[in-house]
């Protein structure tokens, strides 16, 4: 598949698309001209990378095979009137158009200091201490005498050393940053406060800079020694016309300034091949040469008027900002439509994430819907579990159910009670007098049971027959009478009498002749003993 550049990457081999994405992290330039710098490269990234910064110099095959046609021109026999056909252009053959010079990229090296052996040190120090008094001595004078006045002072000693914008005695190396700006303050102490823009960086900051925005980098370079210095400063560089120039937007000019006495400036005019100060060229972009090659297309060497200053350079600027406007707008196309892959990618991201949120949520929701009915399922298996449990218990309760005393049992020890029951009505029994109120419970729990299977308390058919009990509903005689494991039984229901109203709960230890006494009626209501008790204390605390 072609890429949005026109290039396409099935042709190109792994590596070749390492380095292509290698290189267009360092440089983000456009894919088709990276592809094309990386092939006259031999797709060595490093060799790319310093001619995207450095500019791209000529190719030597190209520079040999011209050299050679220039020679074969020069041996070849030409008459009169090809010589003037040649001169004016009339053979319709293409003239050779001008290529300007490459501008390169300059990054000043520190330098770097050898300590002096220890014996050759201790050799040499007396010469060493010989040296640094004579010169503090000789210094010590030189200060003296500047507060001499102009005519008696000695000017060939004070020339060279005086202090300032033009000093050269200890006139130390810095960083560019800081070069840039002792130049900037010296020029403002020299000639005035002025509104020139010197660019506050390394020569080799405002070359990327001037690379990266597509702006014009106009390089001054003065030389405090020279004697046209102060007025090409003064008439020419600090004219309003050119100041105004200079600080216009739409020109797209940065300035950067240079000392010739520091290194980073003197390294600029030698690369630069500046013969005469003070020197001025202008340096831009230029892509009919190289996509990434920074040219210089003026140079200005010499004093000049301010008017013919400014129209030199204003022709340059005229003659290559349609190149630039033109890479600008490529370069905005580009951007645009980079930004407008980057929405898309957010919208895909964005709509990529709505739908894992959605589906992320729709298993949430199965997942609770199951826990639901597994949780559903658990809680009537409980209750199903529970529910045997209960037919069990009361199947084995009924078996533990004291039998009614009989006639001729005597009356003291005998409990006879009427139990209205909600479901099998009045039923009238007699019970030992020790009998716990639990049991009691028990027997209104167990009574169905009691009916229906006289046997499990000792009743016979024939009694139950008697007192004209049914068969029953019956119950499940498939559970064994047995006390079940781990249940705890609770009752679903209350005794209490009614005149005065007191309710019984079902305690194990009171029995029935101590709580009710040889006889009485009770009334068995549905509800627990507890919740009648929580509401007589609500009710109490009403009234209080």
């Amino acid at each position: 598949m072609a890429s949005d550049a026109g290039i396409d990457m099935s042709r190109l081999s792994t590596d070749q698309r390492e380095a292509l994405e290698q290189y267009t992290q360092v440089t983000a330039q456009d894919a088709k001209e990276a592809v094309a710098l990386l092939d006259r490269s031999q797709w060595n990234v490093q060799i790319a990378i310093a001619k995207f910064f450095d500019g791209e110099g000529p190719d030597p095959v190209a520079e040999a095979v011209a050299a050679q046609n220039r020679q074969q021109q020069q041996l070849r026999h030409e008459n009169l009137q090809e010589s003037l056909e040649a001169s004016l252009g009339l053979n319709g053959r293409p003239r050779p158009r001008e290529r300007p010079d490459p501008a390169p990229r300059i990054v000043p090296q520190a330098t770097t200091t050898r300590r002096t052996p220890f014996l050759l040190a201790i050799i040499f120090a007396p010469f060493n201490l010989g040296y640094r008094a004579v010169s503090t001595l000789f210094r010590t004078f030189i200060y003296i005498f500047s507060f001499l006045p102009p005519s008696v002072r000695p000017h060939s000693l004070m020339t060279s050393i005086t202090a300032g914008f033009s000093g050269i005695k200890g006139r130390r190396m810095l960083l560019p940053a800081d070069t840039a700006v002792r130049f900037r303050q010296e020029f403002e102490e020299e000639y005035g406060a002025n509104a020139l823009p010197f660019h506050e960086g390394g020569f080799a900051q405002a070359l990327d800079l001037a690379k990266r925005d597509l702006k014009f980098l106009l390089i001054v370079l003065i030389s405090p020694e020279h004697d046209d210095t102060e007025s090409f400063a003064r008439e020419t560089l600090l004219a309003p016309d050119v100041v105004d120039f200079i600080n216009d937007p739409a020109n797209n000019i940065i300035l950067w300034g240079g000392n010739v006495l520091d290194s980073e400036a003197y390294q600029v005019a030698a690369e630069y091949n500046c013969t005469k100060y003070p020197f001025s060229c202008l340096v831009c972009l230029t892509p009919k040469e190289g996509s990434t090659r920074m040219s210089i297309v003026k140079r200005l060497a010499g004093p000049l008027p301010p008017s013919t200053y400014l129209a030199e350079i204003q022709t340059a600027i005229n003659k290559y900002a349609p190149d630039l406007a033109g890479v600008r707008a490529e370069r905005t196309a580009q951007q645009v439509a980079r930004n407008l892959r980057t929405e898309q990618d957010d919208a895909y991201e964005r709509s990529l994430a709505r739908d894992r949120e959605r589906a992320k949520q729709r298993k949430e929701a199965e997942a609770a819907a199951a826990a639901t009915e597994k949780k559903a399922q658990e809680e009537a298996a409980a209750a199903e579990r529970r529910e045997r449990q209960k037919q069990q218990w009361r199947r084995w309760r009924a078996t533990t159910i004291r039998p009614e005393p009989d006639a001729t049992a005597d009356a003291k020890d005998v409990v006879r009670l009427a139990l209205n029951m909600p479901a099998a009505g009045r039923v009238v029994r007699r019970f030992p007098a020790d009998t716990t109120v639990e049991e009691l419970y028990a027997f209104v729990e167990c009574h169905d049971i009691l009916t229906t299977n006289p046997e499990l308390n000792g009743e016979d058919d024939e009694k139950r027959r008697a007192n004209g009990d049914g068969d029953g509903d019956g119950d499940d005689v498939d559970l064994p009478a047995e006390k079940p494991d781990g249940y705890v039984h609770e009752y679903g229901f209350r005794i209490a009498s009614p005149l005065p109203r007191v309710v019984y709960g079902p305690e194990e230890k009171a029995t029935l002749r101590d709580s009710i006494g040889r006889s009485g009626n009770l009334i068995v209501e549905l509800g627990t003993a507890e919740a009648e008790s929580e509401s007589e204390s609500d009710s109490e605390g009403e009234e209080s």
